[in-house]
């Protein structure tokens, strides 16, 4: 554990050029004496590590010492493989550079884990796509990518319902939902998320000869691109998971607008959440639970939010006989018409 913790302490301070030790041990997840006790233990291990002092001291590696990649072990080695996604690298037009990243490593490890890639990659494999549809990729994804990594500002036209609008953007991050990409964008100083395939064109903000024939890929050449007033400067607070997350959950509760009240046997409350939003299914359940519970058939009668009675009674048409519409009127009519035509064809 401690031997960790000492690797992971040099590998901070090579990315960083200085740290203060309240900021170890806030990476570290340990006390400022313990930060004092391991930097003393490298020292002492010839690891170069020099504290300055003052109110703007911390602590640095000095002589540009780098350390390399032998302290992986196979768990460790295997988590790194395992951190790409092939099929989202190729869309975004990055698989020859992570393929060349994974070489670099695998060269450093030591001889015993350099089967990690190989060992993985017949462990684990990731298919985005839902089932029953085809993957797409966006042409415009590769071009996306590139502003993505390089924080350069674009202008950008897509399709809203039945029209075309454009929009100066400041991507911000890209993500790969069940098969579909999505960026997430700053405009007029709001995030939003678009579809990527709803854009007819992109354009990225110009940049010099030299770097425009570059490969997407992250961008850490500041000093080529110093000045360059088609860049953005990234909001350091912005988190993109936690964006998303809150994004989604926003998503599916503006299209749960509608509900529909219903009597479920046993069976039908274990197979509501597979046959429409879970989240919402679950909501429903716990709420008549808590409520009033089962009657004396043991049947629940849940209200759940529903996007639309379309919606619902072509979700719903899977429980069967395992649930009974009661609420709205319509839908539980359009159940009833549908009962009879059912049972028309088996008598």
């Amino acid at each position: 554990m401690r031997a960790a913790r000492l690797i992971k302490m040099v590998l901070l301070l090579q990315a960083r050029p200085s740290m203060t030790a309240a900021e170890l041990a806030r990476e570290l997840e340990v006390s400022e004496r313990t930060v004092a006790r391991d930097v003393l233990s490298l020292s002492e291990a010839g690891v170069p590590v020099y504290a300055d002092r003052g109110r703007a001291g911390g602590y640095r590696l000095i002589g540009g010492y780098r350390t390399r990649l032998t302290g992986l072990g196979r768990s460790e080695a295997e988590a790194l493989f395992l951190s790409g996604v092939p099929s989202a690298l190729r869309e975004m037009g990055l698989a020859d550079a992570a393929s060349a990243a994974r070489l670099k490593v695998s060269a450093a490890l030591l001889p015993e884990l350099r089967d990690a890639a190989t060992g993985v990659a017949q462990r684990f494999h990731l298919d985005a796509p839902a089932w029953y549809q085809e993957p797409e990729t966006p042409a415009l994804l590769p071009e996306i990518a590139d502003a993505v990594w390089g924080d350069r500002k674009l202008t950008a036209r897509y399709l809203r319902k039945d029209t075309e609008v454009e929009r100066e953007l400041e991507p911000y991050g890209l993500v790969l939902k069940a098969g579909v990409w999505y960026l997430a964008a700053r405009t007029q100083g709001d995030y939003r998320v678009y579809r990527i395939d709803r854009f007819t064109s992109v354009t990225v903000a110009e940049r010099d000869h030299a770097s425009r024939h570059e490969h997407a890929g992250p961008k850490n050449d500041g000093a080529e691109e110093t000045g360059d007033r088609f860049r953005f400067t990234r909001d350091t607070s912005f988190d993109l998971p936690a964006f998303w997350a809150e994004r989604a959950a926003q998503f599916t509760r503006s299209i749960l607008r509608e509900e529909a009240t219903l009597r479920l046997s046993a069976s039908g409350v274990r197979q509501l959440p597979y046959v429409t939003e879970r989240t919402a299914a679950h909501e429903a359940i716990a709420r008549a639970r808590s409520e009033a519970g089962p009657d004396e058939q043991g049947r629940l009668t849940v209200t759940l939010a529903v996007e639309s009675a379309d919606v619902a009674y072509a979700q719903l048409l899977a429980l069967g006989p395992e649930a009974e519409i009661l609420a709205p009127a319509e839908l539980r009519a359009r159940f009833a018409t549908a009962a009879h035509r059912t049972a028309a064809l088996y008598t």
